[in-house]
C-alpha cells in the first residue's frame, strides 16, 4: 500500500471531524499546520488541542497546505467551502472531505486542476474532542477515490488508525443515509428508555442500561459480521410467526 510522506495539513472549515483527523494525522508524523478560524464557541478548545497550528484565511491555507481536510461545520457547507477555494487549488494537492453523502464528484473542477480529491468518513460519533482519537483506532472509515489515487486514501486511513473500506460514488447517498439512520434511533432509543426509566424511580438510568446496550448491540453486530445472519430473513419470519399466532 502507497504510504503519503509527511505532509502540512490544513483544513477548512469549523466541523469537529477535521479537528480529529487532523490530531490523528500529526500522530503519523503530519504536521497540522494552518486552519480557518474555528467556531467562536470552539475556538479556545480547537486551537489546545492542535497546539501550534495558525488560523488563516482559506487562500492561506490552501497556499501552505499539501493536503488539505474540508470539513463543513454549524452554518457550512461542502459546498461553500470549495467555492471559496475555487482558482486556490494546486496541482498534486490531496484534498480530503469528510462528509458521508458525497464522494468525489463534487471535487470535480479541482480535479480537472490536478487536484487529488479524496472521500474520507470515519464511522464513529464526533464529539470533537482528544476521545475521538481513541476511537478512530477502532473505527472502520469510508472511502471514495479515483483508482489510482485509492492507495493514497487507504494508506492515510490506516495511518490515522482506522481501517478503510471502499464505498462506489453513487452508493454514498444511500451509506449516509444508513449512517443517520443508526445514529439518530440509536439516540433515540436510548434517550427514550432512559425517560421512562426515570419516569418510574430508576436513578442513573443510563449505567443501569450501558451493559444491555453494549451486550445487545455487540451481539448483533456480531451475527451481522460475517454475512451468515440475515436480518431480512429474520424480520420475515418473526412477522410471520406473529401473524400465525
Amino acid at each position: 500500500m502507497m504510504t503519503p510522506g509527511r505532509l502540512d495539513v490544513g483544513l477548512v472549515g469549523n466541523g469537529r471531524e477535521s479537528v480529529v483527523m487532523a490530531l490523528a494525522l500529526a500522530g503519523a508524523g503530519h504536521i497540522p499546520w494552518s486552519m480557518t478560524e474555528p467556531h467562536p464557541l470552539d475556538r479556545d478548545r480547537v486551537l489546545s488541542m492542535l497546539r501550534g497550528i495558525t488560523v488563516k484565511t482559506a487562500a492561506e491555507v490552501a497556499e501552505s497546505s499539501d493536503l488539505i481536510i474540508l470539513g463543513p461545520g454549524d452554518g457550512e457547507t461542502l459546498e461553500g467551502l470549495i467555492e471559496s477555494l475555487d482558482g486556490q487549488w494546486k496541482p498534486g494537492q490531496i484534498v480530503v472531505h469528510n462528509r458521508p453523502e458525497h464522494g468525489i464528484e463534487i471535487l470535480s473542477a479541482a480535479r480537472a486542476v490536478g487536484v487529488i480529491p479524496l472521500a474520507i468518513h470515519p464511522v464513529i460519533h464526533f464529539t470533537g474532542t482528544s476521545l475521538d482519537v481513541h476511537r478512530m483506532k477502532d473505527a472502520y472509515c469510508a472511502v471514495t477515490a479515483p483508482a489510482t489515487a485509492l492507495p493514497i486514501a487507504q494508506a492515510l486511513v490506516v495511518e490515522m488508525g482506522g481501517e478503510p473500506f471502499v464505498v462506489e460514488e453513487a452508493d454514498r447517498v444511500a451509506y449516509a443515509e444508513v449512517i443517520d439512520t443508526v445514529a439518530t434511533f440509536s439516540k433515540a432509543i436510548i434517550d427514550q428508555s432512559t425517560f421512562r426509566l426515570t419516569q418510574i424511580g430508576v436513578d442513573r438510568p443510563g449505567e443501569v442500561l450501558r451493559a444491555l446496550v453494549h451486550s445487545a448491540v455487540d451481539e448483533s453486530l456480531r451475527r451481522n459480521s460475517d454475512g451468515s445472519f440475515d436480518p431480512v430473513e429474520q424480520w420475515l419470519g418473526d412477522h410471520v410467526s406473529d401473524t400465525d399466532d
